[in-house]
């Protein structure tokens, strides 16, 4: 059970079927949060908020999903629960800490999956496995009945194999959330990323598409928010899960990542603060008359699956993601066709609170995409 770690089933929606992260409460279940640490615990005694949101819209929640330790790595490397193998993928590691999540919805087990997304964790993932993985804006979906219980930089938010069942998935956790149409050319603003050149490549392809007005800007504090956001991470995930390190039972990762965590100044707090601000600031000018911004959502190809199982990792992974958990913006992967056979993934930003009209450019560009590789396709049979 590499990707359910329970099996269960709650609600009576067969047509709309749904899995959850494990470090989401589900009442009668205990959320082991892919930890062993945990695993004994009593069982949740009620559902978190985003449950009740599933239920309340007639979705039928079929499982618990495997993830990465704490929700606290990249790779989805779990030594207690068993590594799930990336279906689209197999040679490369399915992506944290989101994993199981990705890999449901990859293999159509589930339309849509519920996630948690700190610096990434649910668009690494997505990328990684092929498929779309949505961070609503910060604050947008409750964090009621998530573990860790205090964060000011993560997000719950969907995962699906297309953008119409995303777009469900966030229709059935959000009931604020309206779903949109555009039928008007789309204004996109194109970020300057240090990325591998095919990757870019890629992502400029996906976007030159009639109907799309293109410009270019950059994000001059995109490495000092990621560098603020890591270390932001790492401190608040001290100050949940130090009293662990002692336990003798957390994976040899996490063990190495807490114990680096526990080293951080404290003043990390502040100074995070005034790079959020400023980069805030920043994508937000970035964002003045376009109604997005895009880039790719992984710099580089995802570690190969064994590389990882012995030992290697990669938080640069999360250096094109990580910043808009800093600034708290909505932002939508979308999986790119390609012939290289490796995972690549197109990643949008938006303005805060306008996550309908993201999730409706990424389902515009996706269908765009899907239509010209199989002309693509057709002509070169």
């Amino acid at each position: 059970m590499c990707v359910f770690t329970k099996k269960i089933e709650i609600g009576t929606n067969t047509q709309l079927v749904a899995g959850i992260k494990d470090n989401i409460d589900v009442a009668g279940y205990v959320t082991e949060a892919g930890s062993q640490v945990f695993s004994q615990n009593a069982s949740a005694t009620e559902h978190a908020d985003v449950v009740k949101s599933m239920l309340s819209s007639g979705v039928k929640l079929v499982g618990k999903l495997n993830m990465h330790e704490l929700a606290y790595g990249m790779t989805g490397v779990n030594s207690h629960l068993g590594t799930p193998i990336n279906y689209l993928y197999p040679d490369y590691i399915p992506g944290g800490s989101s994993s199981g999540c990705a890999v449901a919805v990859a293999e159509m087990k589930v339309d849509f999956s519920i996630g948690t997304d700190t610096g990434g964790s649910i668009r690494v993932p997505a990328a990684c496995c092929g498929v779309f993985g949505f961070k609503p804006t910060f604050g947008r979906v409750s964090r009621k009945g998530v573990v860790p219980a205090e964060s000011t930089l993560d997000c719950v938010g969907p995962l699906a194999f297309s953008a119409d069942d995303l777009i469900d998935g966030m229709r059935c956790i959000d009931n604020t959330f309206v779903p949109i149409s555009i039928n008007r050319p789309i204004k996109l603003a194109r970020v300057a990323a240090s990325a591998e050149a095919e990757i870019n490549q890629l992502v400029d392809a996906a976007i030159n598409l009639d109907g799309i007005e293109l410009t270019n800007t950059s994000l001059d504090l995109l490495d000092d928010a990621f560098d603020a956001a890591l270390k932001l991470m790492n401190f608040e995930m001290w100050q949940a899960f130090g009293d662990l390190v002692n336990t003798g039972k957390l994976g040899s990762d996490i063990q190495m990542r807490l114990q680096g965590a526990s080293e951080i100044d404290p003043k990390i707090v502040s100074e995070a603060e005034m790079v959020r601000q400023q980069f805030s600031q920043q994508v937000d000018d970035a964002l003045s008359g376009v109604d997005a911004l895009v880039l790719p959502t992984l710099a580089s190809f995802p570690l190969k699956r064994g590389d990882a199982l012995a030992g290697k990792n990669d938080l640069l992974i999360s250096s094109l993601t990580r910043p808009f958990n800093l600034s708290g913006h909505p932002a939508i992967t979308i999986p790119l066709p390609n012939k290289l056979g490796k995972p690549v993934g197109m990643q949008l930003v938006g303005a805060k609170g306008n996550d309908e009209l993201l999730c409706a450019i990424a389902k515009k560009l996706s269908c765009s995409n899907n239509n010209n590789t199989e002309s693509v396709e057709k002509s070169d049979v």
